[in-house]
């Protein structure tokens, strides 16, 4: 059997966003589960609309998700010398031809075939055929290439996703494979790379099908078994339109900056459309060793953000206390904290309630930095009846010879029974002091984790 080589193709023409990733990790992900070999192939030769921005993004997504390349990038507008030697060899078997009709002449057709109602296509006015007499050729005027499709025959093929699709040739028209200026066009270009990197798996969005009958016959043509074929379903966005950045679609690298991990993504990436039993979060690794073609859904799968943040806050949970310590310190920075060694047990004790590594961050920096409490909360706990808790507990605190959780539980059990009053009633006023809130998880954690002066500080506000 021969090495599996997938490929992800994208267009520098705008950001990637979660919908674009998500058809290149089920390529990525194939390679891998197949020891295979995944490329990455920037698809730039729309010149006009290609930036180097979005292909820096690109590669910048795919680092953080861990899905570097095994081969590649590869820039198509490097590789044009390649695409004019195959053109080349097309026109000396006689495969493709010079027309000359303009962009005038072809709408004027189409028009007219929609009024007849009839599928629009160019008509083969400039294909040569035995007995026919072409149209003198235009003074002046450049001509494109067009590939010679079959006249007759059906183009198929056995789709992983879609099953059997036949298409009639009678229904293909003569692609334009280069333009009047000579260079190559997308379905023309794509065949000849996929031939070149020997690409076995072909695994993309269903908007490419169309091309696919296109691109068979021009591997044909060029002697090439065209690779196997996967077209995935659109991913829809949470109104139920296709995901695009017109749509409300975010660069995947802001999920990065918005605190999400690169193992939560693609636990929820691989979910839109695919499966494995009724496993919901699943490791990178094991999504690896599971993945494969069959088990691809066939409908359109709709983004949820409030899902994606579910499964990320699940990872928060499965990570351990030192190695979130380590993720959220970037963001601490960007607080303007400057963390201790008390950070990977704040970790520990607060990743329970945050879905993303900014929530994460943001309660951690309540213990290095001052904290302005709710007034609403602070004028409802905060009480006559509560102060003089308080102040005793403050007190107590302050005089503690060691400064651990058993120590600061015990003074706690000291002060509610001396004053008389319930855990709520003390721990939500301390509670709002300490960190702004008064919901918390449990208060002598809490103030374990912080200095033995920054509680005295903070509660002398009562």
């Amino acid at each position: 059997m021969s090495v599996v080589r997938t490929r992800f193709a994208p267009s520098p023409t705008g950001f990637i966003h979660l919908g674009n990733i998500r058809s290149a990790l089920y390529p990525w992900a194939f390679a891998k589960s197949n020891q295979g070999v995944f490329i990455l192939r920037i698809e730039d030769t729309d010149q006009d609309r290609s930036t180097q921005e979005a292909v820096d993004v690109i590669l910048q997504g795919m680092k953080w998700l861990g899905m570097a390349p095994d081969e590649g990038p590869f820039y198509q507008m490097k590789r044009i010398k390649r695409y004019q030697e195959v053109l080349e060899q097309l026109k000396l078997q006689g495969a493709v031809y010079p027309c000359y009709m303009s962009i005038q002449e072809l709408d004027a057709l189409r028009e007219k075939q929609i009024e007849n109602k009839q599928k629009p296509k160019y008509d083969g006015t400039w294909r040569p055929q035995e007995g026919k007499v072409l149209p003198p050729i235009p003074q002046g005027v450049q001509p494109v290439l067009r590939f010679k499709n079959p006249k007759d025959g059906v183009v198929s093929w056995t789709d992983k996703v879609k099953g059997l699709i036949e298409i009639s040739n009678e229904e293909l028209d003569d692609l334009v494979i280069a333009r009047p200026d000579g260079s190559p066009t997308y379905n023309f270009c794509v065949v000849v790379d996929d031939i070149d990197m020997e690409i076995t798996h072909v695994i993309r969005g269903d908007d490419h099908v169309n091309n696919t009958p296109r691109q068979i016959n021009i591997f044909k043509a060029l002697g090439h078994q065209h690779p196997t074929y996967a077209h995935l379903p659109t991913v829809l966005n949470e109104q139920g339109e296709k995901l695009s950045k017109r749509n409300g679609a975010k660069a995947v690298t802001a999920y990065e900056a918005e605190g999400y991990l690169p193992d939560a993504m693609i636990n929820y990436l691989a979910r839109l459309g695919w499966s494995h039993g009724d496993d919901e979060i699943f490791s990178v690794e094991q999504f690896l060793s599971w993945f494969d073609l069959e088990h691809l859904g066939k409908s359109a799968a709709q983004f949820d953000e409030a899902k994606l943040k579910w499964v990320n806050a699940q990872h928060l949970k499965l990570q351990s206390k030192e190695e979130l310590s380590i993720l959220i310190k970037p963001f601490l920075n960007q607080l303007g904290v400057e963390s201790d060694a008390r950070l990977p047990d704040m970790c520990g004790l607060l990743k329970d309630r945050c879905d993303t590594l900014v929530a994460l961050a943001n309660w951690a920096s309540v213990f290095y930095k001052p904290v302005e409490p709710n007034a609403e909360e602070l004028s409802k706990h905060v009480t006559q009846t509560s102060r003089p808790a308080i102040t005793l507990l403050k007190e107590r605190l302050e005089i503690a010879h060691t400064w651990d959780i058993p120590t600061i539980a015990q003074i706690i059990k000291e002060v509610l029974a001396q004053t008389g009053l319930k855990m709520p009633q003390l721990a939500m006023p301390v509670r709002v002091l300490l960190v702004g809130t008064s919901q918390t998880p449990s208060l002598d954690a809490v103030i374990s984790l912080f200095t033995q002066k920054e509680v005295v500080q903070r509660l002398s506000k009562a």
